[in-house]
């Protein structure tokens, strides 16, 4: 029996346009922080505001975001949220003060959440459903390489270039990204699927059959926003800097060479027979990763954790579109995305001032503890489950 083609060019494009809004995401959010302290010589607390009211404002994007791709559906709403995006990248130039800056962080961050929200709708119709965890976990890559080449990127060109040539780059790769977009047809599937109500229902934002595994997700992503933040100026403490510099890019490639055999494993064998063996790996790699003295056991963690928490993002973000009907897709996706953020922008917070008591290895040793936790409730939730629904 003939497989349905997953590579056709909407989905490769969507996949470039996603990985192009995320480098830009990551990207900034490295740079940030010190441009606000240097160029306007503002406190730690005040450039770290002006990194994470970005992460508010794409939270606050989402909220919104499913219902209008119900009314007006998925491509509309993408072009808009592209429309926007590149609006907010090219306002960087004229931020003048902190609260012009912290406003227009909050706008792009909106933007991108309307965006990305709206691409990731996008491609789960796209997707063959026989083929879904597949699907996913390949769009999911363009995800990943922006967490390493975003970052990476970054710290190269200020360091080489400054921020006006950054806001140039992102600049160039919104308008890139927004012309790409043109050139996606809408599946038969993205249409308005409900009629404009007035008001603000719960039940427009938020799936509750995907309120489980983005439970999970929230947790898990708590406990990688310990590596996102601090990961050097871990490195700096225990004078790992040269292999903190190769981390993501390890962590990257591990995922790149791993994700599409997990993937069809999930579409053939199930969930569980990926799902417990890469949270039990996102655990040694945590345990790894706190008693790091060398620089290959730091990038052996990068390699380890790239493999359990790389590998079950994928898991989760198919668990939670997979049993909801077309129309409820979108609101499953917000669902999942808005609680992933709440963990990756609530984490830098809290576990900054978890590293003030106890410091840094005690921190990640810590955050193996919240990964047990989400495996415990995965558990409880799905895994038990799963051979009785098949």
């Amino acid at each position: 029996m003939t497989r349905e083609p997953l590579w056709t060019r909407n989905f490769i494009t969507i996949s470039i346009v996603f990985f192009l809004v995320a480098l830009v995401f990551y990207l900034l959010m490295v740079t940030m922080a010190s441009y606000a302290a240097t160029a306007f010589n503002v406190t730690e607390s005040m450039a770290g505001l002006v990194t994470g009211i970005f992460i508010i404002g794409a939270l606050t994007g989402r909220i919104f975001t499913s219902k209008l791709m119900s009314q007006i559906g998925s491509r509309r709403t993408l072009l808009i949220g592209l429309g926007l995006f590149t609006t907010g990248s090219g306002l960087y130039f004229f931020a003048v003060n902190i609260p012009l800056l912290l406003t227009i962080r909050f706008f792009h961050g909106m933007s991108t959440g309307i965006t990305l929200n709206a691409s990731a709708t996008l491609v789960a119709l796209m997707i063959p459903f026989a083929r879904r965890a597949e699907g996913i976990g390949y769009f999911s890559t363009a995800s990943v390489l922006s967490t390493a080449l975003g970052p990476f990127l970054g710290i190269f060109l200020l360091e080489k270039a400054g921020l006006h040539f950054i806001f140039g780059f992102c600049l160039a790769i919104s308008l890139i990204s927004f012309v790409l977009s043109l050139r996606i047809s809408a599946p038969a599937a993205d249409a308005a699927s409900s009629p404009t109500q007035k008001g603000f229902r719960l039940s427009d934002t938020f799936e509750i059959t995907a309120l489980p595994i983005s439970l999970i997700t929230m947790l898990l992503g708590f406990s990688y926003s310990s590596i996102l933040s601090f990961i050097t100026l871990y490195a700096k403490a225990v004078d790992l800097v040269w292999a903190a510099s190769f981390y993501f890019v390890v962590y990257a490639i591990t995922i790149i060479l791993t994700r599409p055999f997990t993937g069809r494993l999930m579409d053939q064998r199930g969930a569980n027979l990926v799902a417990y063996p890469t949270l039990l790996t996102y655990v040694a790699g945590m345990v790894l990763l706190s008693q790091s003295r060398h620089g290959i056991v730091l990038l052996l963690a990068a390699a380890i954790i790239g493999l359990g928490y790389g590998n079950f993002n994928s898991v989760a973000q198919t668990l939670s579109i997979s049993r909801v009907p077309s129309a409820r897709i979108s609101v499953a996706t917000t669902t999942y995305f808005i609680f992933l953020e709440l963990g990756l922008g609530l984490g830098p917070y809290l576990l900054g001032t978890l590293i003030s008591l106890t410091g840094y290895r005690v921190m990640y040793l810590s955050m193996s503890g919240v990964i047990v936790v989400a495996a415990v409730l995965y558990h409880l939730f799905y895994g038990r489950h799963e051979h009785r629904q098949e």
